[in-house]
């Protein structure tokens, strides 16, 4: 049997079946432990130095210690420093994306998703590129900035030749005063070599869902193709960072097994990324399995109700507090409102999981990857956030000033969010409501942005952020960044 060791290139040996069985056993053991519990909990604070907030983290067994915890004060205080962490390293800002799915061919047999290659129900289609482009044109007209490419394992269909065309197309549209500014790219695992081509691209994320990390039931999800391979897949986020890609995003999706098993493996290769190259990922999503086209939630028998969902989100948050998070459309108004004091960071709006779904007048549901809960207009998230007291961002600076992986988390971890990504947000989003938003959604946009820039701390940053909203209020200036 494989040793536990963070360091180590193989997979079974950062993601290790006996330490994630181990700390399970520790966290049962200890879960109503109130001294230990409230010793992590201590550590887990964010503490204020000169600097600003500084935060430890928490390692995968003191997090599961938390996630088994049923000591009802305890879970309200785990909840509470989730969101002293989010306020202290992200503040109120949300980050706006949208998917856009290329294709929905697929060669692998995976058994929870319905764009599986035995499934005759699905219609199958791949975007041309001048389909691509109309897509991005109804997704620049909603306001969008930033997309997150999705599409199946095809290496006849979707090589990796196809999605740079994409990437580049995509890139290349300029609509009105439109510009898809950030391309995230989630597709299957490739090799060292395909990464360095999406580095030279001009990707910003490369985001790859473990789905499950125990070995044994990822075997029974995945019964053919290429993603088979539990080795190769858990593996690639150490290719892509060899590949020159600073940013990389994890997930799982909850409800395939045990979540608690799932969530020792999804901090444990968080460690391991820190371990070997530095820096941890740069997002974790958190998705849970949804209805879809020849595929029934009902069959898996590891569903995780709301009121546990939101505590892993507290936990993860918790235990990397730097890194961002994510939550998706799957999820309800109701449970996304909730999601967001506790950590998570990003969120779509308005998505649609159809390949071509966004130039049909009607939502398409015959090639959506899941259902979809939250069927709002990015209009109505956008007026929801700030209604809610948040900033919606539509902010990719970041990406494009070359301060990603580990510059980027030396501006979140010293301090720097309010004088940098905070009146960034408040430029991006003066532009989507002088462009794109309703009369509401002005009034209460502008209102908030005036409140919002009272609280950028340096003088000449908050000025200088003043000049240039006045000027994309006034003329057709565009692309303000820090």
């Amino acid at each position: 049997m494989a040793n536990y060791n963070p360091k180590s290139l193989k997979a079974e040996e950062f993601i290790n079946d006996g330490e994630i069985l181990e700390t399970l056993r520790y966290a049962e053991e200890n879960k109503n432990n109130a001294e230990l519990i409230d010793e992590i909990l201590e550590k887990a604070r964010p503490r204020k130095t000169e600097q600003g907030c500084v935060c430890s983290g928490l390692s995968h067994r003191e997090a599961s210690v938390l996630l088994a915890c049923d000591i009802p004060e305890k879970v309200e205080k785990i909840k509470e420093i989730a969101e002293e962490i989010k306020q202290a390293f992200y503040g109120n800002r949300i980050v706006m994306f949208a998917p856009l799915y290329l294709s929905n061919y697929c060669v692998n047999g995976c058994v929870y998703c319905p764009y599986h290659m035995k499934n005759r129900d699905i219609p199958r289609k791949k975007l041309t590129q001048e389909e691509v482009r109309n897509e991005v044109i109804a997704l620049q007209d909603m306001g969008h900035k930033r997309l997150a490419i999705e599409a199946g394992e095809d290496p006849v269909n979707n090589p990796i030749e196809y999605i740079l065309e994409c990437i580049k197309t995509i890139y290349s549209v300029n609509h009105k005063n439109g510009a898809i500014r950030r391309v995230n790219v989630n597709i299957a695992a490739t090799t060292v070599e395909n990464y360095r081509k999406l580095k030279d691209a001009g990707i910003g994320t490369y985001i790859l869902f473990q789905e499950t990390y125990h070995k044994e039931s990822y075997l029974k999800l995945h019964p053919t193709g290429p993603k088979h391979d539990y080795d190769y897949h858990t593996e690639a986020m150490d290719r892509a960072m060899e590949g020159g890609i600073d940013d990389v995003g994890l997930g799982v999706l909850f409800g395939l097994e045990m979540y608690k098993y799932e969530f020792a493996g999804l901090i444990m290769h968080a460690e391991h990324l820190e371990a070997v190259h530095g820096v941890g990922p740069h997002t974790i999503s958190v998705p849970r399995i949804k209805r879809a086209c020849d595929i029934d939630p009902s069959v898996f028998d590891n569903s995780i109700p709301d009121d546990t969902f939101e505590k892993i989100i507290a936990c993860i948050r918790l235990a990397v507090p730097y890194t961002g998070m994510i939550i998706s459309t799957r999820e309800s108004e109701e449970v996304r409102g909730r999601a967001l004091n506790l950590g998570i960071s990003q969120i779509s709006g308005a998505s649609r999981t159809s390949v071509g779904g966004y130039t049909d007048t009607e939502r398409p549901h015959d090639t959506e990857q899941f259902d979809v809960s939250d069927q709002r207009t990015l209009d109505e998230v956008v007026r929801w956030l700030m209604e809610c007291g948040h900033i919606p961002s539509f902010c990719t600076a970041c990406y494009r000033e070359g301060r990603t992986g580990d510059r980027f988390m030396a501006l979140c971890k010293n301090g720097q969010i309010l004088n940098c990504c905070h009146p960034n947000a408040l430029m991006t989003l003066t532009e989507y409501l002088v462009d794109y938003a309703s009369e509401e959604t002005k009034k209460i946009g502008f209102k908030l942005i005036d409140e919002e820039l009272k609280k950028i701390p340096k003088d000449k940053v908050r000025q200088i952020a003043e000049s240039n909203i006045n000027d994309i209020k006034n003329s057709n200036r565009r692309d303000f960044r820090f």
